[in-house]
C-alpha cells in the first residue's frame, strides 16, 4: 500500500500526470525545490521536504533530503518490530515510494565550453542516496527513476492497490544499473580532467543501448547495439537512416569497418566492405570516380556489401550504385535526385552521417575474452615520410609512391595476415586473414589478374621469408611497402633487387586480429 511518496526529478517528463494520479488515490506527496513548484503550479497538493525534516533546504539546495526523517522513513523494514517502534518513538513516518531522477550530469558535460565547476555542480548527491536506499528496501518501497515506468506503476496501483514485489525488485535492479552508469560517467570525466594515467587500476566503462537487434552474427544469437554515451561526433549511432529496414549486428560491424577505413582519406574516397574486410577501395577527383574504382576493384565481392563515401552522393553516382545489390550506403549527404534514385530500392539502407571524416584524438578498442577484457589504443598512428627506409637499389617513382601510401592505408584495415595490391588509386587484389603471408599474397595476386603487372603491394607486417617478394617479382609487381624488421630482411631485399622491384620499409606494422 502506497501512502507517502517523495518526488524529486530533474527530468519532469510525465511527472505532473503521474503525481496527479497518485494524489487522486490519496497518496501524500513530498517534494523538493523545482519539482515542488512544478507540482504546486499544476494544482497538486505537496508537502515540502522542509516540513518533513524540520530543517530548511540550504547551501543553494545542496542539502535538502539528507536527513534521518527521510532515510529512516525509506529504509525501515516494515516487518521488523524494532524498526517500526523506532520510527514511532522518533515520530517518523514511512515513505513507500521514491520517484527520483538525477541532476543532468551527462547533458551538462556535453555542452560546448562547459567549465569543470558547472560539471561538478551537476553531480547529484541526495538523489543517488535516496534511490539506493529505496532499492535496498525494495520489499517495502517502490523506487522509480525512469518516466517510462509511470504508466505500469499506475496500472498496478489501480488494479490491486499496490505494486507487486516482483515489479519492485525489477525496479530496484534498474536503480543500481542507473546509478552505476551515472557514477561511471562522472568517474571517467573527472579521471580525464585530472590528467591521470591512461589505463586506471579500476576500469569503469558504461554504455547506453542504441537499439535491440533482430539477432547477432547468426539467427540463433541474441544481440543489441550499445553506444558510448560521451562519443557523439562521427560515430555510427549518430547516422540518420533515410531508407531501408533496420540495421543488423553484421551490418553495424561492417559499417563500422567501412567508416574506420574511410577516415584514412581526405580526398574523395569510396570504401566497399564485405564481412568486415575491404573488398574494394578507390580515390579520385570526385565521388563518382572513387566509387567506380572501388567497384572495379572487385565487382564480385561488392555485391551485397557496404559502401561508404566521404563526400555527397550525386545522381550519377547513385545511378551506378543502384545497378547492383548493396546492403548499406553511408555518406555525409545526398542530392535530392540521388536520394530519390536510392529510395527506389526498398531494402537498401541509406545512412547519412554529417561528420563522417571526424576521427577522435583519443580512442580505445575493447575486445572481450573469457573472464576479461583487452583494451588498447585505436590504431590511428602512422609513420612520417621521414621514417621511410629505401632498402632496394631501385627507388619508387612519384606515381608508385602515391599508390604505395594508398595501399598502406588500406592494408591496416584488412585482417592479418594482410596483403593489398593497388594501382592508380584503386585496389586490385586484397588477401585477408590467412594463417601465413604467402597465401594472402597469392590470393591478392590471383585476384588482381592481368592488372597486377606494374601495380604495387602493401603488407601489414614484415616478410619472414623471401617467398612473398619472389611471388611479387613473378607476378610483375613494381614496388612494395612493408614494415621491415625480420631477421631475414636481406633475403627479401635481394629478391627485389634481382627483379628490379622497389621496396620501402615503414618501421611500423598494422596487425588487425
Amino acid at each position: 500500500m502506497v501512502k507517502r511518496a517523495i518526488i524529486s526529478v530533474s527530468d519532469k517528463t510525465g511527472i505532473i500526470e503521474f503525481a496527479k494520479e497518485l494524489s487522486d488515490m490519496g497518496v501524500e506527496i513530498i517534494s523538493t525545490g523545482g519539482t515542488a513548484k512544478t507540482l504546486i503550479d499544476a494544482g497538486i497538493k505537496v508537502v515540502s521536504i522542509s516540513d518533513v525534516t524540520g530543517f530548511p533546504e540550504c547551501l543553494d539546495g545542496r542539502v535538502k533530503t539528507l536527513h534521518p526523517n527521510i532515510f529512516a522513513g525509506i529504509l525501515a523494514m516494515r516487518d521488523r518490530k524494532e524498526h517500526m517502534d523506532t520510527l514511532e518513538e522518533l515520530n517518523i513516518n514511512t515513505i513507500d515510494m521514491v520517484v527520483v531522477n538525477l541532476y543532468p550530469f551527462k547533458e551538462t558535460i556535453e555542452k560546448d565550453g562547459v567549465l569543470l565547476e558547472e560539471a561538478i555542480e551537476n553531480i547529484d548527491i541526495g538523489g543517488p542516496s535516496m534511490l539506493r536506499a529505496a532499492a535496498k528496501n525494495y520489499k517495502a518501497v517502490t523506487v522509480i527513476t525512469d518516466p517510462a515506468d509511470y504508466g505500469m506503476i499506475l496500472t498496478q496501483l489501480k488494479e490491486t492497490g499496490e505494486v507487486n514485489e516482483k515489479t519492485r525488485f525489477k525496479l530496484a535492479a534498474k536503480v543500481f544499473n542507473h546509478t552505476a552508469h551515472y557514477d561511471s560517467l562522472i568517474a571517467n570525466y573527472l579521471w580525464e580532467k585530472a590528467d591521470m594515467e591512461k589505463y586506471p587500476q579500476l576500469l569503469t566503462l558504461t554504455f547506453e543501448k542504441a537499439q535491440d537487434l533482430r539477432y547477432g552474427e547468426n539467427p540463433h544469437q541474441q544481440a543489441a547495439y550499445y553506444k558510448d554515451p560521451l562519443k557523439t561526433v562521427g560515430m555510427l549511432h549518430n547516422a540518420e537512416q533515410l531508407n531501408g529496414k533496420e540495421l543488423s549486428y553484421n551490418n553495424i560491424n561492417d559499417a563500422n569497418a567501412a567508416l574506420e577505413l574511410l577516415k584514412e582519406f581526405n580526398e574523395p574516397a569510396c570504401v566497399a566492405i564485405k564481412h568486415a574486410n575491404p573488398c574494394g577501395v578507390g580515390i579520385g577527383e570526385n565521388i563518382f570516380e572513387a566509387y567506380k574504382k572501388a567497384y572495379e576493384g572487385d565487382p564480385v565481392s561488392i555485391f551485397g556489401g557496404i559502401v561508404a563515401v566521404n563526400e555527397e552522393v550525386d545522381a550519377s553516382t547513385a545511378e551506378e550504385m543502384a545497378k547492383i545489390f548493396l546492403e548499406i550506403i553511408i555518406a555525409p549527404s545526398y542530392s535530392d535526385d540521388a536520394l530519390k534514385i536510392l529510395k527506389e530500392k526498398k531494402n537498401l539502407r541509406v545512412l547519412k552521417l554529417d561528420s563522417i571524416k571526424f576521427r577522435p584524438e583519443k580512442a580505445f578498442e575493447l575486445k572481450r575474452v573469457s573472464g576479461g577484457l583487452l583494451v588498447q589504443d585505436s590504431d590511428y598512428a602512422d609513420f612520417s615520410i621521414e621514417d621511410i627506409k629505401y632498402v632496394t637499389v631501385k627507388k619508387p617513382t612519384e606515381e608508385q609512391m602515391k599508390d604505395l601510401l594508398f595501399a598502406w592505408k588500406v592494408v591496416k584495415h584488412v585482417k592479418s595476415n594482410a596483403i593489398v595490391i593497388a594501382k592508380d588509386g584503386k585496389t586490385l587484389g586484397i588477401g585477408p586473414g590467412q594463417t601465413n603471408r604467402i597465401w594472402s599474397a597469392q590470393m591478392s595476386i590471383d585476384r588482381a589478374g592481368e592488372q597486377v603487372k606494374g601495380a604495387v603491394m602493401a603488407s601489414d607486417a614484415f616478410f619472414p621469408f623471401s617467398d612473398v617478394a619472389e611471388a611479387a617479382a613473378n607476378a610483375g609487381l613494381s614496388a612494395i611497402i612493408q614494415p621491415g624488421g625480420s631477421i631475414r630482411d636481406e633475403d627479401s631485399i635481394e629478391a627485389c633487387n634481382k627483379a628490379g622491384i622497389a621496396m620501402i620499409f615503414t618501421g611500423m606494422r598494422h596487425f588487425k586480429h
